[in-house]
């Protein structure tokens, strides 16, 4: 596929994925709260109890950026650390009832703008197009496993 001609899948991808952060910390501003929030609380949410660590790698972010996020968010009241067990290093990360009930505001606007953003593709179009794009993951998550480099002699030629 050409670049030049508006269908480059990763352009694609990544303008709908910008667009998408766009419109919805736009709608959520009012309420003082940002997707990067949304995100931890969604994750603390499905999986309660991960570390910091964890939770760094979940949002694919440095884990120095997932500290400051559970900062601000802690100091909101949304979320709690509580010592791990048996490793006093190790924090776990808890949603508050503070937290469950920002969640459960933010909850309906997500949901209602990914159905917004769909409005134009019934149901087997989303359903296909949510399939395809499972598949597409799957395979760069091999190709990332595989770590298949180019040589840098091999790119010098091709650019030539």
């Amino acid at each position: 596929m050409r670049l030049s001609d508006g269908r480059y899948l990763a352009f694609l991808i990544q303008d709908a994925s910008r667009l998408q952060r766009t419109v919805f910390d736009r709608r959520v501003r009012k309420l003082g709260f940002t997707r990067a929030q949304w995100l931890v609380l969604r994750r603390l949410e499905s999986q309660p109890g991960v570390s910091q660590s964890e939770l760094a790698e979940m949002l694919e972010v440095e884990k120095a950026t997932a500290g400051r996020l559970i900062d601000r968010l802690e100091e909101n009241g949304w979320l709690e650390r509580r010592p791990h067990a048996s490793d006093r290093r190790i924090n776990r990360i808890y949603l508050t009832e503070a937290g469950k009930k920002i969640h459960d505001t933010i909850g309906p606007i997500a949901e209602a703008m990914v159905e917004e953003e769909l409005s134009g593709l019934n149901r087997e179009e989303r359903e296909r197009l949510a399939d395809l794009l499972i598949e597409v993951k799957r395979r760069l998550q091999e190709m990332a496993e595989e770590n298949d480099l180019i040589e840098p002699a091999r790119l010098e030629a091709g650019n030539a």
